[in-house]
């Protein structure tokens, strides 16, 4: 593994080597941007960045006497993008190298596998507005997941997205953007495989379908912030996005779809997302809906005592959250989240109550993000969570 990976690096090294020697130009510099450049026949373009996030955190409940705690690499990743013979067709390649970015197929049922490679896309510009992309990235579901790691507004996702989200996948992607009036309106569709990242052997069930309605009543965010955690660019006038996804996964073999364990039998799976995002003056405000279910059960694996061994995971969640930065690019957030599987799952509902603190040194590129969360199980003690993490982005 640690040979694959550091000849992958040698040979990006001497890539972007032999581009700054033989480039046009290097159009930027400033930290967060990159490095970019421009084939001398104006034919493709490169840019590359890196970042990387440390994190401390740590969990204690009511009557624990010990702290359990650690430092962790929680992402550490590469990317790649820009054009290639045209500006019309683009491309992005992202790579993550921590073992947080890194999983492994079920080797019970599939050869064992590092799942490296995040986005490898290619984006065709085929007509004024329309888009379609080859390859694999992440699907249009919630808004929370689209959103990058890098510029979430918290120090990571809610539990509404780490249990519901469908992540990224293989496939096709048809995307439209128009106006009407003074909105803007987007419209996407998927195909793909529904196994999620990297999955190399046949398809085990069916294809997996996304449909998704985004609606921006007010224009366009400043930045693209409609996926930015944080009001960092200041709206001066209120912006507000407004969006719904369904998600149809044909004979599901993972416990959520594109993520999770195998499972021995499959399921058809449905998922309904909805959800808005505010922005003005340094407020801002997301909120998101999810509901997956599984018409012919999600369990399928029971012991002889009745007790659920395997499931798919269903259900329904609700996260909100709200926070206001500072002209002192202090951020002051709240969260709130709850989850609610299926009874029949013998999942264990969860609510959290999550208060966050943020001081963005350059915008979401150089930063330190700090949250408490108050975590509510029924049936066990409450939990109280707190993460202290540095983003760090070139």
């Amino acid at each position: 593994m640690f040979k694959k990976l550091s000849a992958l690096l040698a040979f990006f090294v001497y890539f972007a080597s032999f581009n700054i020697a033989n480039s046009q130009s290097i159009n930027k510099s400033k930290l967060g941007e990159g490095l970019q450049f421009i084939g001398a026949d104006s034919s493709f373009s490169l840019k590359f960045s890196t970042r990387f996030q440390m994190l401390y955190q740590g969990a204690i409940n009511n009557s624990a006497e010990q702290l359990d705690d650690r430092f962790l690499i929680r992402r550490a990743r590469l990317e790649f993008e820009g054009f290639a013979y045209t500006p019309k067709l683009e491309y992005k390649i992202e790579l993550g190298l921590s073992n947080s970015d890194i999983g492994n197929d079920d080797p019970a049922r599939f050869n064992n596998a590092d799942n490296i490679v995040l986005d490898a896309v290619a984006m065709w510009n085929f007509a004024p507005g329309w888009e379609l992309w080859v390859g694999q990235t992440k699907l249009p579901g919630n808004r929370e997941r689209i959103i990058s790691s890098q510029k979430t507004q918290f120090v990571d996702r809610s539990l509404l997205n780490s249990r519901f989200n469908i992540d990224r996948d293989t496939g096709l992607q048809l995307h439209h953007t128009h106006t009407i009036g003074t909105a803007v309106v987007r419209e996407s569709g998927s195909i793909s495989m529904g196994e999620g990242r990297n999955i190399t052997v046949d398809n085990a069930g069916g294809y997996d379908y996304t449909a998704k309605v985004e609606v921006m009543p007010l224009g366009e965010f400043e930045g693209g912030g409609a996926y930015v955690g944080s009001d960092i660019y200041r709206e001066e006038t209120p912006k507000l996005a407004i969006a719904a996804a369904y998600n149809f996964n044909d004979n599901a073999s993972r416990e959520g779809g594109q993520l999770g364990d195998f499972l021995v039998d499959e399921r058809d799976l449905r998922t309904l997302f909805v959800d808005y995002m505010f922005k003005y003056r340094g407020f801002s405000s997301m909120a998101e809906y999810v509901s997956k279910t599984a018409p012919a059960g999600p369990v399928v694996l029971t012991s002889n005592e009745g007790q659920v061994e395997e499931t798919f995971v269903t259900g329904n969640a609700f996260n909100i959250q709200a926070g206001y930065l500072f002209p002192s690019n202090w951020e002051i957030a709240g969260r709130y989240t709850t989850y609610n599987p299926e009874k029949v799952t013998n999942l264990r509902p969860q609510k959290q109550y999550t208060l966050g603190l943020t001081k963005y040194i350059v915008g979401h590129s150089l930063k330190v993000q700090s949250d408490v969360t108050l975590q509510d199980t029924p049936g066990t003690e409450n939990t109280y969570l707190f993460r202290v993490q540095v983003e760090v982005a070139l």
